[in-house]
């Protein structure tokens, strides 16, 4: 994800990153001037056409587009959102499961500390990676008796991962070294683990309709390629610049909603998932 300051309008105008909707769609905005291009000159040099109030009809339908946009934008951003708060959730989760072991633990059990802080930094970096579709268990440090043999044993490591906090968990109850009273305490946080892993699992796995995202494209396609036929008859040739920037505006809509419905990968602006790792990781340094 990328840091900037929303308030240095000058700087944002004139950026330009790899992932920016103009430098994606350029040689699709060539690919459209030119076409325009070709259409004026056929219908004012060559045929001489005379359609007349063509353009009301696209007016029309710039209206409908506009409207199927903005439910597009706003169902992808509500996913982007949703998935931004189920990492604070870890966070916070994290912090909170750290701070009751370390209460709970007896002071001298340095162990157990370094094995339970190992163990919830796998599980938010295994869950990270997981969402990403390339976790390798190799890069898990060993600790205690688990190690990259028994987190590769199954697909789904983060489940293994969080297997092995359970049952440390219940060690720590069988030995009476925590109450009962405890257990559910620490249960709550261990859960909430697993729930929102699952709901981050549930955004990657469940895109937009196929048949509306197939509609909305179609509908921009033909949208902008019948725009020529009549603005050239009343703007001439700067009917280029101007279909070019309103085919620029809407493909723009469609190509970042694309991007942040899944909010879990390396893309420019997906969830700063890294930095939050980073953050968990010293936080638990901290406390544990």
């Amino acid at each position: 994800m990328i840091s900037y300051n929303p308030k240095d309008w000058w700087k944002l105008i004139f950026a330009f990153h790899r992932s920016d909707s103009f430098r994606m769609l350029l040689p699709g905005m060539m690919g459209v001037a030119v076409y325009t291009g070709v259409v004026a000159y056929l219908e004012n040099d060559v045929f001489h056409a005379s359609f007349k109030n063509t353009t009301i009809v696209h007016s029309l339908v710039g209206f409908v587009l506009s409207m199927l946009l903005i439910f597009r934008t706003n169902t992808a951003y509500e996913r982007w959102w949703e998935g931004r708060k189920l990492w604070g959730s870890f966070v916070n989760n994290s912090r909170n499961l750290a701070l009751k072991l370390h209460a709970f633990l007896p002071t001298d059990a340095t162990a157990d500390r370094t094995l339970f802080r190992t163990l919830i930094v796998h599980f938010i970096y295994a869950s990270k990676e997981h969402l990403r579709g390339h976790l390798n268990p190799q890069k898990l440090t060993p600790v205690g008796p688990y190690d990259a043999v028994y987190f590769g044993q199954h697909k789904h490591v983060p489940n293994q991962i969080l297997k092995a906090i359970f049952v440390e968990i219940n060690r720590l109850y069988q030995t009476s070294v925590i109450t009962g009273h405890q257990l559910i305490v620490l249960n709550a946080e261990l859960q909430s683990f697993a729930d929102n892993l699952g709901a981050c699992e549930r955004i990657k796995r469940t895109p937009i309709p196929y048949a509306y995202s197939l509609f909305l494209k179609k509908i921009i396609f033909l949208y902008v390629f019948t725009m020529p036929i009549g603005f050239v008859l009343d703007f001439k040739y700067w009917a280029i610049p101007i279909v070019t920037l309103v085919f620029y505006a809407f493909a723009s809509i469609e190509v970042i909603a694309e991007e942040i419905e899944d909010p879990f990968g390396t893309d420019a602006n997906d969830l700063p998932t890294d930095a939050i790792y980073d953050t968990i990781r010293d936080n638990l340094k901290e406390i544990l």
